[in-house]
C-alpha cells in the first residue's frame, strides 16, 4: 500500500510548535505518513505576498488530507477569511467539532460527549450581498439556504451517527422568526430524520439550545445546524470541555478534508513554548478516524487521556506549569 502523504500547514504564532508535536506524536504512534509542508496566513503573506498561496492550494488538491495550525487573517478589509476561502474552494460543506470531557482539565462539566455538525458553505456565511450605504449608516448582507446544501449536512450527520453508533440527532434552528431560511432547513431536517427510524430525531431552536447546553449539556449527542449558528454552538461547546485548547475541528467535502485546530494564532505566546497543543492532536485523531486508523487514533487518545488526568507536565491552561515541549514529552512516553 503506497504511504499517505498529509499536507501540513503549521500556520502562525504558535502554529509550528503545536504542529511539531502533532508530527512528533503521530510518527510515535506508528502513523508512517509523509508529510509535504505549505504556507498560509501571515507568514505566507510576507514570504509569497499572498495569504494562500497557488502551491499551497495544489498540494490540498494533490494529497486530499491536510493538518493545519491555526491562520491569522489580516483585520481590516480586502482580506477574505482564509478558512471560508479554503472551504469554499474545496466545497467543504460539513465542518465537524467533537468535545469530550477529560479528568483533569477543571471544566464545569465531566461527562460531555458531544460533535456539533456544521454547514459549512451557505447561510451568513455565504458573503453574498454585504454591502454599506456611502454614508455608512446602513448595511446589509444575504443569508442563503439551499435544499441541496441542507440536505448535504442533516444526511452527514445521521451518517456519522450511525457510524459511531450514536442515539440523538438534534437539528438547532430559528424556524420561528427566520421562517424562509432557517424555515427551509428545518424542513428538510424533518424529511432527512424520517430516512433514519434508528436514530432518535429532535429539533431545538437556537437561543433554548444555549440554554440547554449550559443547563443540561448532558441530553446532547449530536447536533446539527446551519453555519452561523454552528459557529457559536460549537465555541460554547467547547468552553463545557475547558476551552478551545480541548477542541478540535474537521472540514470535510467530497473526497478532501482539512484537519485543524479551532483555536486563534496567540502571537503572544507564540515561540514561548507555552502553547497547549491538545486541540490539533485531537484534530490529528479525527483525522486518523478519518483515514480508517482507529487503532492509532485510539492509542493518541488513551495517552492524552492519562497525561491530563494525571496532571503529568501539564500546560498552565491545565493547571499544570509546563511547556509544549514537556507535555508532549509525556504523550510520547506513553506511546
Amino acid at each position: 500500500m503506497a504511504k499517505q502523504t498529509i499536507t501540513v500547514i503549521p500556520g502562525d504564532g504558535i502554529g509550528p510548535d503545536i504542529i511539531d508535536a502533532t508530527i512528533k506524536v503521530l510518527d510515535k504512534a506508528g502513523c508512517d505518513f509523509d508529510y509535504e509542508y505549505a504556507d498560509a496566513g501571515l507568514v505566507a503573506l510576507e514570504k509569497h505576498g499572498e495569504l494562500v498561496p497557488e502551491e499551497t492550494l495544489k498540494l490540498i488538491e494533490k494529497n486530499k488530507i491536510t493538518l493545519k495550525g491555526p491562520l491569522t487573517t489580516p483585520v481590516g478589509e480586502g482580506f477574505t477569511s482564509i478558512n471560508v476561502t479554503l472551504r469554499k474552494q474545496f466545497q467543504l460543506y460539513a465542518n465537524v467539532r467533537p468535545v469530550l470531557s477529560f479528568k483533569g482539565t477543571k471544566a464545569r462539566y465531566d461527562n460531555i460527549d458531544i460533535i456539533t455538525i456544521r454547514e459549512n458553505t451557505e447561510g451568513m456565511y455565504s458573503g453574498l450581498g454585504q454591502t454599506t450605504t456611502e454614508d455608512g449608516s446602513e448595511a446589509e448582507a444575504k443569508s442563503l439556504i439551499t435544499r441541496e446544501g441542507a440536505e448535504r449536512i442533516v444526511t452527514f450527520a445521521y451518517e456519522t451517527a450511525r457510524k459511531e453508533g450514536r442515539k440523538k440527532v438534534t437539528a438547532v434552528h430559528k424556524a420561528n422568526i427566520l421562517k424562509s431560511t432557517s424555515g427551509l432547513f428545518l424542513k428538510v431536517a424533518r424529511e432527512v430524520a424520517k430516512r433514519y427510524p434508528d436514530i432518535e430525531s429532535t429539533e431545538m431552536i437556537v437561543d433554548n439550545c444555549c440554554m440547554q447546553l449550559v443547563m443540561n449539556p448532558e441530553q446532547f449527542d449530536v447536533i446539527v445546524t446551519t453555519n452561523l449558528f454552528g459557529d457559536i454552538l460549537s465555541d460554547l461547546c467547547a468552553g463545557l470541555v475547558g476551552g478551545l485548547g480541548m477542541a478540535p475541528g474537521a472540514n470535510i467535502g467530497k473526497g478532501c478534508a482539512i484537519f485543524e485546530a479551532v483555536h486563534g494564532s496567540a502571537p503572544d505566546i507564540a515561540g514561548k513554548n507555552l502553547a497547549n497543543p491538545t486541540s490539533v492532536i485531537l484534530a490529528a485523531i479525527q483525522m486518523l478516524e478519518y483515514l480508517e486508523m482507529a487503532d492509532k487514533a485510539d492509542a493518541i487518545r488513551k495517552a492524552i487521556t492519562d497525561v491530563i488526568e494525571s496532571g503529568d507536565r501539564t500546560t498552565r491552561d491545565l493547571g499544570g506549569t509546563h511547556g509544549t515541549t514537556d507535555f508532549t514529552e509525556a504523550l510520547l512516553e506513553r506511546l
